[in-house]
């Protein structure tokens, strides 16, 4: 019976939390529901973050840090759609992310595999450094336009048809339309263009790796300044195939452009696991979390096998 309710626990409890976020907290956000959140954003990761450098006696804080980390994304699905021009995409991965927080919370409690102590150096290291330079404005509105110009240079290479204002991009059709008679830009880069995700969750996985420095730093300054670059030329495909007509931005953005950065980070992976394979073993012991049995794998195991 035990079984059953803590199986049913890893379903009802991410559900109501999403449901719970959907309600209270529709698109768009106001100042003041933002404000509120950021405090167990910034909570969740602290704990995460003592959680992970308390080896011995870290777990119980790791498994509210996961909890409650929980609750912060199950607020954000509908800011993520709507925000990021109807990205599914996002919005499902930010979804299902709130189940798998919750189910690591669960092996917190149930499990002693040491992967989930490297997940929450991981996620603390690389969330507390994202959401403070996103939350402190000259440091994200810098690096937007930053990457805004850098990439309407690229753009400017191939084609004199390019315009950059601050965040705001013209190319192609739209450029000629802004100068005949006014046009949206072809793309407003935001925070989410400037690819500091993806940069930041490596450094997470990098740095919190027991291994050695002179390691860590080789596999640093393979992926940090590649996934920038990259990104740039990403942003400038984008918004020449939208610019261009080839295809919307929907599809550019959405589909093309996340595929691509997708198959760049499945490659990049591959590089790092070369100079870190401590990572590799981070990494199978993440994806054996199933097979170490608890109370919901055994309630699982049981139903399957019945029938």
């Amino acid at each position: 019976m035990k079984d059953g309710w803590v199986a049913s626990l890893l379903f009802v409890l991410p559900s109501s939390m999403l449901i719970i976020g959907f309600i209270f907290f529709p698109f768009p956000l106001s100042p003041q529901q933002h404000s509120l959140l950021l405090i167990p954003l910034f909570a969740s990761l602290f704990l995460l973050f003592v959680g992970y450098l308390r080896k011995s006696n870290g777990k119980l804080l790791r498994f509210f840090g996961w909890i409650i980390f929980a609750f912060y994304w199950s607020t954000q699905p509908s800011s993520l759609y709507f925000y990021e021009n109807g990205d599914i995409v996002n919005a499902f991965i930010c979804s299902a992310g709130v189940y798998v927080l919750v189910y690591f919370a669960y092996k917190e409690i149930y499990s002693n595999a040491p992967c989930l102590r490297w997940l929450a150096g991981t996620a603390s290291i690389s969330g507390l450094t994202y959401f403070t330079v996103e939350n402190i404005p000259v440091l994200r509105n810098g690096l937007i336009n930053l990457v805004a110009h850098q990439s309407a240079f690229l753009l400017s290479v191939f084609s004199d048809r390019v315009m950059v204002d601050g965040n705001m991009i013209w190319y192609g059709k739209d450029y000629d339309l802004l100068l005949a008679h006014g046009s949206a830009p072809t793309a407003e880069i935001i925070f989410a263009c400037t690819a500091i995700q993806s940069i930041l969750l490596f450094v997470g996985m990098i740095c919190s790796l027991n291994s050695k420095l002179s390691s860590k730093i080789h596999a640093l300054l393979l992926t940090v300044p590649t996934i920038y670059v990259l990104n740039l030329f990403r942003n400038a495909c984008i918004i020449f195939l939208s610019g261009s007509r080839i295809v919307n931005m929907n599809i550019a953005h959405n589909y093309i452009g996340k595929t691509g950065s997708l198959i760049a980070l499945i490659v990049l992976l591959f590089f790092i696991l070369k100079i870190l394979p401590e990572l590799n073993d981070q990494l199978s012991c993440v994806f054996d979390l199933p097979k170490m049995e608890g109370p919901a794998e055994r309630f699982i195991k049981d139903r399957v096998v019945r029938r």
